[in-house]
């Protein structure tokens, strides 16, 4: 059976060859394009006062520079409305105004240079902090709500409040945005698109084209990484490369630089929480209660279900009874934030993550024991009314994980390493996931698929997902060939088109495996059916059935569908079963902290996640490590920068090179890496018992930033909470380690051993009158 063996990627020996073909390699192929570059605007904020292309014009090489005044249809790029393809009002650093096409990438570089606007400057606000000063917000504000936190908090006998801040992310797949338009002779316009969305690729293209869909098809061959950066942003690149196309007659391709990818378009939200915490004195936590902010940049894009998504990932693997959670989006002069692996859900997490993490040694309870004493157990449902399904799964892992990591042993090993080393110390942390599977918008959890058997007994599948690395593909080929019972090389996969499997969704949410496979089993299933019928026990081989099928006209092909059962979810008042199950993990990882320069290394992680019964386990395995690193990325070394100064470089990325922005590399991955699959766990329901892997791992990095949290604390007295920053750069250790080091020095609190705040500060998590602990260390987020 194809399905649970250990293939490699379907496509490994193109990549590491060079032989793969991406979207800008098929410009080569194509004669006669034009190449378009963008007008950007310096400012943050501003109003186009004029623009005038006619210096552009008279570049050698340039063929015509698109404006708003070409635009046929709607000249928008989003599906909100409030996405100007074309803008008189630019609303971020690097906010294209108009674009340039010209005979070679020079030429329209060139042209796009000599391009003349005037602008007249407006206020701006970059900060998210600033946008929640100034009142500056955008879309709907959810509530997610259960019993009465009021009255819980008044009751806990420990009662905590403070702030957690962490920063975006920078998708940086390794291919950059491209698109590249053509249009027959009967006016169809096809567009080869980079975008883990095509079929909404399309219906923004028709948009603006003003055509119907049906005259727009979409093609994404393959793509160099997406990660969700490629969900929504996609859409104004193929539109502008079409409608290029369109005027001109002559196709065009659009490939942004680096640098522009990174200052043109949308990264991970950045989220600020204000909270309340109450705890009874076993440690068990009674109440939360949270106002999660995200900045969602200039406009909307996808901010609206990524917060939705991180208010109903708070509580994490964690029962709480008492909840309260108050969501909002900032509107910021940045680049529109989007989709970005986890989508919400990590933000989510490091929220009861850090409340756990800065709460547990002033509670004197060990953070391992305080997470463990706080999970899910049978019977309970989750703060938006879904019943937490499995969820003995977490105590499963988390045990595996303390018995094969052998953490008992290994933090005893820590205490004496920190107890014998004056200027370095070392954590060791555990945290779990909980991470929901499925669009949290009902709609878009469905698929379909086309399966073609041909004479000669060979399989050609074609199905709405996109591949970006991750390997759907190549669960696809596998789920194809075990239900149709042939072997695996009989079947090729085509690439994901609109013209021929219509109406799909994102590959995203990490639902690609579950839809697209329930579909291609569908269909395969359909084939098989009749064939069996055709063959009557007769025991024929499948070469030979399938001659006999053509011949007595039995139909050997079939359209596929699946609609995911059994989920609800009414956004309005945030409650509902919007997820088909839960997918669950644990990592334990230890690190150990320079304490006269805050650099640190990951000494060793051990994870055990639950992947149900793994369609295609090395495919699996690689999504783990993939996800954790990336992870591990975004909660300690990638530090997404914009200039928030008042002078002329206001609103502008600072990070936007490889240069600038620090990614992590095989010097910051763990001297050891062990992961393991979860045993007995089937998920009933989806495609052969296997779950989703593409997103919850990354959360598993949560484990990383609590460890280095604990370091830090190391190098001050017992009970030292740490706040500390993230990204959890080595700057920010620092100064986390320093304050815990220089805490030895405070004054006793009511009798007690303890640390105070060298300021107040509203951020630092503040005690209840009632409670007896001492307020904790606060550690600046910057120098």
């Amino acid at each position: 059976m194809s399905v649970g063996s250990a293939l490699p990627h379907e496509s490994a020996a193109l990549h590491v060859t060079g032989h793969a073909l991406y979207t800008d390699d098929l410009v080569h192929r194509t004669r006669g394009a034009l190449h378009a570059h963008p007008v950007c605007s310096p400012h943050a904020h501003a109003r186009v006062t004029r623009l005038d292309p006619t210096p552009a014009l008279e570049v050698a090489g340039v063929v015509r520079v698109l404006t708003a005044a070409d635009v046929p249809g709607v000249n928008d790029a989003g599906v909100k409305g409030d996405e100007p393809l074309f803008p008189d009002e630019v609303m971020f650093v690097g906010h294209a105004v108009c674009w340039v096409l010209g005979e070679t990438p020079e030429a329209a570089r060139l042209g796009a240079a000599a391009v003349e606007v005037d602008y007249e400057s407006l206020p701006s606000v970059v900060a998210l902090t600033e946008a929640i000063e100034v009142g500056s917000f955008q879309g709907g504000r959810p509530v997610v709500g259960r019993g009465d936190t009021e009255r819980a908090l008044a009751e806990a006998a420990h009662v905590f409040s403070g702030t957690t801040e962490m920063a975006g992310q920078e998708h940086f797949y390794l291919e950059t945005h491209a698109a590249l338009a053509l249009v027959d002779e009967g006016g169809q316009v096809f567009v080869q698109s980079s975008t883990q969305h095509p079929s909404e690729t399309q219906e923004i293209v028709a948009h603006v084209l003003g055509l119907h869909n049906h005259a727009v098809t979409v093609q994404c061959l393959r793509m160099g990484g997406g990660f969700g950066g490629k969900e929504m942003q996609p859409h104004g690149f193929a539109a502008v490369a079409a409608l290029g196309a369109t005027l001109t007659g002559r196709p065009v391709r659009l490939r942004l630089t680096r640098t522009q990818d990174m200052t043109m378009t949308g990264k991970r939200h950045g989220f600020h929480a204000q909270w309340r915490v109450g705890f009874d004195d076993a440690g068990r936590l009674q109440a939360l209660e949270a106002t999660l902010t995200s900045d969602g940049g200039w406009s909307l894009d996808l901010s609206e279900p990524v917060l939705a998504r991180a208010l109903c990932h708070v509580d994490n693997a964690y029962w709480i009874p008492h909840v309260l959670l108050h969501g909002r989006v900032a509107r910021t002069h940045k680049t529109s934030q989007t989709a970005f692996r986890g989508f919400g859900g990590p933000q989510g997490m490091l929220v009861v993550e850090d409340v756990l993490g800065r709460c547990a040694p002033l509670l004197g309870i060990d953070p391992i024991e305080l997470r463990r004493r706080n999970f899910y157990v049978a019977g309970q449902t989750t703060p938006y009314g879904q019943p937490v399904r499995h969820p003995e799964r977490v105590l499963r892992a988390w045990e595996q994980v303390i018995s094969t990591g052998e953490v008992a042993r290994r933090s005893a090993e820590v205490a004496a390493f920190n107890a014998s080393h004056a200027h370095a110390r070392r954590g060791l942390a555990m945290t779990p996931v909980k991470f929901g599977i499925s669009f949290n918008f009902t709609a878009f959890n469905q698929a379909g698929a086309l399966v073609h058997v041909y004479k000669d007994g060979s399989v050609l599948i074609n199905h709405g997902g996109t591949e970006m690395g991750q390997g759907l593909h190549t669960k696809m080929l596998q789920v194809a060939a075990t239900s149709l019972g042939v072997p695996l090389g009989r079947v090729r996969l085509a690439p994901t088109r609109t013209d021929k499997v219509p109406n799909t969704s994102a590959t995203a949410a990490s639902s690609g495996a579950d839809l697209n496979g329930g579909a291609v089993k569908d269909a395969c299933e359909q084939i098989r059916h009749r064939l069996v019928d055709l063959d009557r026990g007769r025991g024929l081989p499948w070469e030979e059935l399938v001659r006999e099928a053509y011949f007595t006209r039995v139909q050997l092909w079939a359209a596929g569908f699946y609609r995911t059962e059994g989920i609800h979810w009414d956004s309005t008042v945030m409650q509902g079963h919007p997820f088909k199950y839960f997918a669950y993990g644990v990592a334990a990882t230890e690190v150990e902290v320079d304490g006269f320069t805050g650099a640190y290394r990951t000494r060793r992680v051990d994870v055990v996640h639950d992947v149900g019964d793994s369609l295609s386990p090395l495919v699996d395995l690689g999504q783990v490590e993939g996800g954790f690193v990336q992870g591990a990325g975004w909660l300690t070394l990638e530090d997404l920068r914009w200039d928030e100064s008042d002078g002329p470089g206001r609103g502008r990325l600072t990070t936007q090179t490889a240069s600038t922005y620090k990614l992590p590399s095989l010097g910051e991955l763990p001297g050891e890496l062990n992961v393991a699959f979860l045993d007995r766990a089937h998920e009933d329901g989806v495609v052969f018992g296997s779950k989703a892997v593409g997103e919850p791992p990354l959360m598993l990095a949560l484990s990383v930033r609590e460890a280095l949290r604990q370091a830090a604390a190391a190098f001050g007295p017992p009970g030292t909470s740490v706040d500390l920053a993230s990204p959890a750069t080595p700057e920010a250790v620092f100064w986390a380690l320093e304050r815990a080091r220089g805490s030895r020095d405070h004054h006793l609190v009511e009798g007690l051993p303890g640390v105070v705040p060298d300021r107040p500060d509203p951020a630092a998590p503040r005690l209840h009158p009632r409670s007896e602990q001492v307020a904790p260390v606060h550690v600046p987020s910057e120098v």
